[in-house]
C-alpha cells in the first residue's frame, strides 16, 4: 500500500487526495487543486468576495469601503466605535455576575463597526450610525441605572 509524500499515511492506489493532510496525489488532482486556489484568488482580488450578499444586493462592497477610502469623519466614527464598544465591553466583563453587566456587554456589542455588517443582509441596509449610537446609549443607560439602583 502507497503511503502519502507530505505526511506518510497509508493511501489507496486509487485516491486522488489523502484522506489525513489532503495533499493531491495525482497530477489531475495537483492541477484542479491549482485552478481551485487560483480561482478563489481571482474571486477575492476581484473583491467578489468582499462581504457581498448572494446574488448582490445593497450590502456590497460599496456600502462598506476600506478604511483608506473613507472620510475623516468615517474614519474618526469607526475608531471611537471600536474603542468605546470594547472599553464598554471590558469594563462590563469585570462585574459579570452583576445584573447590570449584560446591558453593558449589548450595548458594547451594538456600536461595534461590525454590527452594520452583520445586520444589512437581513435588514436590507446597514443600520445608520445614529441607530447604533441610539442602541448604545439606551443599553448603557440600562446599566448604568441597574447599577445606581442594585450596587
Amino acid at each position: 500500500m502507497p503511503s502519502c509524500p507530505r505526511c506518510d499515511a497509508p493511501i489507496d492506489d486509487d485516491a486522488r487526495y489523502c484522506a489525513q493532510c489532503g495533499a493531491p496525489q495525482t497530477e489531475d488532482a495537483a492541477e484542479e487543486l491549482d485552478e481551485y486556489v487560483q480561482r478563489q484568488a481571482e474571486q477575492v482580488a476581484g473583491g467578489s468576495g468582499g462581504g457581498k450578499p448572494e446574488g448582490g444586493g445593497s450590502a456590497g462592497s460599496d456600502a462598506f469601503p476600506p478604511m483608506e477610502e473613507l472620510s475623516d469623519r468615517e474614519q474618526l466614527w469607526r475608531r471611537g466605535s471600536y474603542v468605546l464598544g470594547y472599553g464598554t465591553i471590558v469594563v462590563a466583563l469585570t462585574r459579570v455576575p452583576a445584573a447590570e453587566s449584560w446591558p453593558l456587554i449589548l450595548g458594547g456589542i451594538a456600536i461595534l463597526p461590525p454590527i452594520r455588517r452583520l445586520t444589512a443582509e437581513p435588514l436590507g441596509s446597514p443600520l445608520k450610525r445614529e441607530v447604533m449610537a441610539g442602541a448604545y446609549a439606551v443599553f448603557a443607560l440600562i446599566g448604568i441605572a441597574l447599577f445606581v439602583l442594585l450596587g
